[in-house]
């Protein structure tokens, strides 16, 4: 029995002792599996996942970083231009204002001059007794004119437009006066002047006064082209010639046109008087309209001329013919 029951012993002990090895190999293999493989790529996979999205987070603010630096640069490139156009209209602006007044000065200052030579030299005729009718009451201090300029030669004044009534003066050329006013100053507005190959007492039987067509102002010459209208000349037929001997002149209207700057128009000398008679018809045939006054060879007139501002070799010509002297 005793031998039945070590050999159950050592059967039991060696049962116990393959248990344990069994049981030890199994446990080191389990703690190897799921203690060993498991957490390695597990931390693995979990460490790869975690560093791509911060890769892909530190990727996207990079790009956010750059997209905005882009358009940081195009709003400066962006304001940079807006800024630079703004300069230019700027410029262009300021440099059209500058041509404007440029233009529009001499017309100013000139007409100002001529405004304060009327009122040094046109003075209101009184009568020199009680009772006495006056019938022109318009009078020149013709000493106040040749004191301010030699070169004046008489005063010319028209009913209407009432704007001319100015000095007249008389060079050497016709050029100085076209851009030099009575008082000599350097203007676009110039003077009004006779011809200089006429006789300053208005004793030839045509003579020639010059006045500028303005485009800004209507000082001058500018308003001369109402008379290409026939009513106009019918309710103001009459123009007026003051001389420092203190004659007055008085001319009506038989002509009004517009004429070729090298129209025979010009002509002043005539050597016979059938020359001059046909020099009047060609004046009548160039007019506008006709009007009933006496022309003859012994006839005496004045043409006042200035350009169109539409051709530049064409010239409206109003004439006139000596009806009274006083």
């Amino acid at each position: 029995m005793e031998k039945k029951n070590q050999k159950g012993r050592r059967t039991s002990a060696s049962g116990g002792s393959a248990g344990k090895t069994a049981g030890g190999k199994a446990n080191s293999r389990t703690v190897s599996k799921s203690g060993g493989r498991t957490p390695g790529k597990a931390g693995g996979r979990s460490g790869g996942r975690t560093s791509g999205k911060a890769a892909g987070k530190n990727g996207g603010k990079a790009a956010k970083r750059q997209a905005k630096r882009g358009n940081q640069k195009e709003e400066k490139k962006g304001g940079v231009l807006t800024t630079l156009i703004m300069l230019i209209a700027f410029a262009i602006l300021a440099f059209s204002i500058y041509q404007i007044v440029l233009m529009i000065l001499p017309y100013y200052t000139g007409g100002q001059e001529y405004d304060k030579v009327k009122e040094m030299a046109v003075k209101e005729k009184e009568p020199e007794e009680e009772g006495e009718e006056v019938t022109d009451t318009f009078q020149v201090d013709f000493n106040a004119l040749l004191a301010e300029n030699p070169d004046t030669v008489a005063w010319i004044r028209l009913e209407e437009p009432a704007v001319i009534s100015y000095p007249v003066v008389k060079s050497r050329d016709n050029e100085e006066y076209l851009t030099k006013t009575f008082s000599a100053n350097d203007n676009k507005l110039g003077a009004i002047f006779l011809d200089m190959r006429c006789h300053s007492s208005f004793t030839d039987r045509n003579s020639i006064i010059y006045g500028h067509n303005l485009k800004v102002g209507g000082e001058m010459f500018s308003q001369l082209n109402a008379y290409a209208d026939e009513e106009f000349c019918k309710q103001h037929p009459y123009f007026y010639i003051y001389t420092p001997d203190g004659m007055t002149k008085v001319y009506q209207v038989f002509s009004a046109g517009v004429v070729k700057a090298t129209a025979d128009n010009y002509d002043v000398e005539f050597a016979t008087d059938e020359d001059f008679q046909n020099y009047l018809e060609l004046c009548r045939n160039s007019s506008n309209y006709q009007v009933e006054v006496e022309l003859n060879s012994g006839s005496r007139i004045v043409s006042l001329s200035t350009c169109t501002n539409v051709l530049e070799d064409e010239r409206f010509l109003v004439q006139g013919v000596l009806i009274e002297e006083r």
